[in-house]
């Protein structure tokens, strides 16, 4: 069901108007006193304040919702946090229940700062620490984020993640998304010192702003999503109705890699439930949503080409002199409605046991390619022109499969 806009823009008292930028919503079991039964939909938002174009100032308002969030009224002391600054948002709040109060982790865009507050309400916000001064530094720092990870290869233990999105890998014309990994005490988030300064999220153009979700069922993992797009040609993409779309979720862990703590990345298990028929001629399958899982040799140039239509192709590839998995959107098919778009992005992969194993989701025009179970990702979107949408596997690959997606709405 297509429900209304819950939290639109809307003019102040001053007359300027206020637009509704990212933030979170939180089930409170009414630690707010704003609930009219045991719990309700509280929504922390950064309220950028502009006239005629121009960004004036930025808080964090509250709003709330008694009927599942079907409506919501905006709190009457709004705002809930002001310090002054033009830029100041994207607040994600999540409870710590070692310490019994709400969290809220946002930023300082343009000094390169997250920080830290606490509450007992979510009404009221009192600053607890900073985190900065590390990290790729060269685009402002957005929608923050900070959660607990477990680490696959050591029975038991966990880590803290504080993830952010700012700076691409490939330079700062376009956005990305870095993490660090450290311990969080309920007060202050501390980088581990054998940690890199800097850790991309992912390798791909097209992956940003990427927050996990609160209050999951009770069993223990931690889902991302992410805007499936980039700022640097995100206006300008050829698509009709829409801007730009979501990734699939993705289930996060860490894994430790000599003394260093990487993040690993899986497609939601529930992806399993999109799947339709299995396609025998797996070789010679076409479609614009499609589930692929191969095996590339590592020991040379092999790979599979996607959305293939006359000389239109995306290719995703290993290239085995340089040990890295790339997306080459080179020959994609509408390519020139932005200089910075035709691209070919590359991640380190090392083989296992002499292969790399891909898993892609097509969703046209959205590519997600997870490489041995996680430990690397790549986002791109590329948006083919022809009709026939074949698939063409090259060089040593084997163990290939492929399903066809069922679409959401059935």
């Amino acid at each position: 069901e297509h429900l209304p806009v819950a939290l639109p823009e809307f003019l102040n008292d001053k007359g300027d108007s206020t637009m509704i930028f990212s933030g979170t919503t939180v089930v409170d079991n009414n630690t707010s006193g704003l609930c009219e039964g045991k719990d309700c939909l509280v929504a922390v938002y950064t309220a950028h304040i502009h006239k005629n174009g121009e960004g004036l100032k930025q808080y964090e308002n509250l709003a709330y919702s008694n009927d599942k969030g079907r409506t919501w009224k905006q709190y009457d002391k709004n705002p809930v946090l002001y310090i002054g600054l033009k830029d100041f948002r994207d607040p994600k709040i999540f409870w710590h229940d070692a310490t019994k109060k709400w969290v809220m982790v946002l930023v300082v865009p343009d000094k390169f700062k997250v920080q830290l507050y606490e509450s007992t309400n979510l009404t009221q916000w009192k600053l607890l620490s900073e985190f900065g001064n590390t990290g790729d530094a060269a685009k402002i720092w957005e929608c923050p984020d900070l959660y607990q990870l477990p680490v696959e290869n050591e029975q038991g233990k966990k880590k803290w993640v504080l993830s952010l999105s700012g700076s691409h890998p490939a330079g700062p014309r376009f956005v990305g998304m870095q993490y660090f990994v450290g311990e969080f005490d309920g007060n202050k988030f501390i980088q581990d010192k054998n940690q890199p300064d800097t850790s991309y999220v992912e390798y791909g153009k097209d992956f940003y702003a990427g927050i996990v979700y609160n209050h999951l069922p009770a069993e223990d993992r931690t889902v991302m999503i992410g805007w499936a797009n980039n700022w640097a040609y995100g206006n300008k993409i050829p698509t009709v109705g829409y801007r730009g779309a979501m990734s699939l979720p993705r289930e996060l862990s860490l894994k430790k890699v000599g003394p260093v703590y990487k993040l690993i990345q899986k497609p939601i298990r529930e992806a399993v439930a999109l799947r339709d028929e299995e396609i025998k001629e797996a070789g010679q399958a076409a479609g614009k949503q499609l589930e692929i899982e191969l095996d590339l040799a590592a020991d040379t140039d092999a790979g599979i080409k996607v959305f293939k239509s006359g000389d239109e192709e995306t290719s995703i590839g290993y290239n085995s002199k340089t040990k890295e998995l790339f997306i080459d959107r080179t020959k994609s098919g509408k390519i020139d409605f932005h200089p910075d778009f035709s691209s070919i992005d590359r991640v380190p992969v090392d083989g296992k046991d002499g292969k790399v194993h891909l898993h892609i989701f097509l969703d046209s025009p959205i590519i997600e390619v997870f490489a041995n179970e996680g430990e690397a990702v790549l986002t791109e979107t590329a948006f083919a022109s022809g009709n026939d949408f074949k698939i063409e596997p090259y060089g040593n690959t084997t163990n290939l499969k492929v399903w066809k997606l069922k679409s959401k709405s059935k």
